[in-house]
């Protein structure tokens, strides 16, 4: 007789991409998973594990069984410069292929510490594009549950896109209607992602294909989103694969502590928080534009300056975070050469480096968010129930904004028109002028016409979102769901395992 395997003999192993953007959710699910009782495993190597060691170990201590174990870098073999342990230390494109050689290079030593492991690993969530997990799956004969940080939306337009570029359906000019969308959205060629673009990015195109390849072989999928968003998505997502789509999120509405939102990803650049909550508390509720690029976004001086002078130009309050390390000097220097701090410093805060963005998003006077529509930000940004000014930059951000602006109709975009390429922003002539941006922020923030729509409507989904993982929401019963898909399917394992011992006993 089989017995289902008790909560705490579950061991999830959770293995991130070794990249902030991606580092953030995942360990955002260790912990959600660990709330609900199993064992939780998660593997990365030391310098990502600072990022985020302070909120594990309030986690622990709360009771949490939830671990962090280190695998040594392996970036100086790989080629990469000493210490270069994330994706947003790799400086230069010509270092990206090495990168993902580092990844590929953990999984020899990463096997050694699942086979000595205690409990042992009932399945594997990994990030999409860590693909060696694939094998390592089946060399345990575990589940891989991959994690791909889009929605399912987004999820259905590479669905549709990698269809068209295997027919040569996308068209090289003009704007095209994506096929089998419940939604009418168009796009350009030039605001596709780097991938359906060669010769640009050929040089890592082999890296994707494997990232594709294994990622079809995944048990199933779990999705950083919450039903309610974007049923009819969820639906057709789950259609391709055979119904194992787990939604879990928002994942970052699983940070209730302060400290926990303040040092989410990294420790916040700006040294008194308290000093940015009393700034945020002198200005009237729904009043403040945040502005933020993410983590990997980087634009040129001069659409720097086009940024800057439209939100000096627009008449609200607003936050701006300016990225810090090579290849921001250029704008310091126009900073500095303007008086542009100075200038603006009685409605105007400038922070650089790592901003607590949980914290701004959900502060009462912050009435609109500014952003490059990667899906972690965006998903918070609608989770505090904001309304959005959009500017996508790369990957499958453009997607997002047709997403925010056509079906959710709680966006205005500034008028980007082209896929930035990683590393090569300055070979791109200025898309976006100031006017451009004033005129898009005063459509937002306005308190009549579109702006109030969108403001009622983006307070209607974060109302959706809070209720989604609560107790009996939709995405906290997806992780329940989730938990007993993997009971079950080690029940079932066991099953046959006594099956065939009894078999062989007759045979014999």
């Amino acid at each position: 007789m089989t017995t289902v395997p008790a909560l705490a003999e579950l061991n999830f192993v959770v293995i991130p991409l070794l990249s902030t953007s991606h580092l953030i959710p995942l360990t955002d699910m260790a912990k959600l998973l660990a709330q609900q009782g199993v064992t939780v495993t998660l593997l990365t190597t030391p310098r990502n594990a600072a990022q985020f060691t302070a909120s594990i170990d309030r986690a622990v201590c709360s009771g949490l069984l939830i671990r962090v174990v280190e695998l040594q870098s392996k970036a100086k073999e790989a080629g990469l410069p000493e210490g270069c342990e994330n994706h947003n230390d790799v400086t230069s494109l010509n270092y990206r292929r090495q990168f993902f050689a580092s990844i590929d290079m953990l999984q020899e030593q990463a096997e050694k510490l699942l086979e000595e492991m205690k409990p042992k690993p009932s399945c594997i969530i990994s990030d999409a594009y860590v693909a060696w997990t694939a094998d390592t799956a089946d060399k345990f004969q575990i589940p891989r549950i991959v994690f791909d940080g889009m929605s399912c939306f987004n999820q259905m337009c590479m669905h549709n896109l990698y269809i068209m570029r295997d027919q040569h359906k996308i068209p090289e000019s003009g704007a095209f209607v994506m096929p089998d969308l419940p939604d009418r959205i168009e796009v350009t060629k030039a605001q596709l992602p780097g991938y359906f673009k060669p010769p640009a990015a050929v040089f890592i195109q082999d890296i994707r294909e494997k990232i594709r390849a294994a990622e079809e072989r995944a048990y199933g999928v779990v999705i950083n989103t919450f039903e309610e968003l974007e049923q009819r998505y969820v639906d057709k997502f789950r259609g391709l694969k055979d119904g194992r789509v787990w939604c879990v999120g928002p994942l970052s509405l699983c940070n209730n502590d302060n400290l926990d939102k303040a040092q989410r990803g990294n420790k916040a650049s700006f040294e008194r928080e308290d000093s940015l909550k009393k700034w945020l508390d002198s200005w009237q509720a729904e009043t403040v534009v945040y502005a933020c690029f993410g983590s990997l976004g980087n634009i040129t001086v001069v659409q720097f300056v086009e940024l800057a002078l439209g939100l000096e130009a627009s008449g609200y309050p607003f936050i701006l975070v300016i990225k810090t390390g090579e290849g921001q000097a250029p704008i310091e220097d126009w900073i500095s050469k303007n008086d542009f701090e100075e200038r603006i410093k009685e409605r105007g805060l400038l922070i650089r480096g790592w901003a607590p963005q949980l914290l701004i998003l959900s502060h009462p006077a912050t009435g609109g968010f500014l952003t490059h529509c990667g899906w972690n930000s965006t998903l918070e940004g609608i989770s505090a129930g904001l309304p959005m000014i959009t500017w996508p930059l790369f990957a499958e951000q453009f997607l997002t904004e047709r997403f925010l602006v056509h079906v959710l109709k709680m966006a205005a975009g500034v008028g980007s028109q082209s896929h930035v390429h990683l590393g090569m922003e300055e070979k791109l002539e200025v898309q976006v002028s100031n006017k451009m941006v004033k005129d898009a922020i005063k459509k937002v923030m306005e308190t009549e016409k579109e702006g109030k729509e969108m403001r009622k409507r983006a307070r209607e989904l974060g109302e959706m979102a809070k209720r989604a993982v609560e107790g009996d929401g939709s995405s906290h019963l997806n992780v329940k769901l989730l938990i007993k898909e993997i009971q079950e399917f080690h029940l079932n394992q066991s099953a046959k395992m006594i099956y065939n011992a009894q078999i062989s006993d007759v045979l014999v």
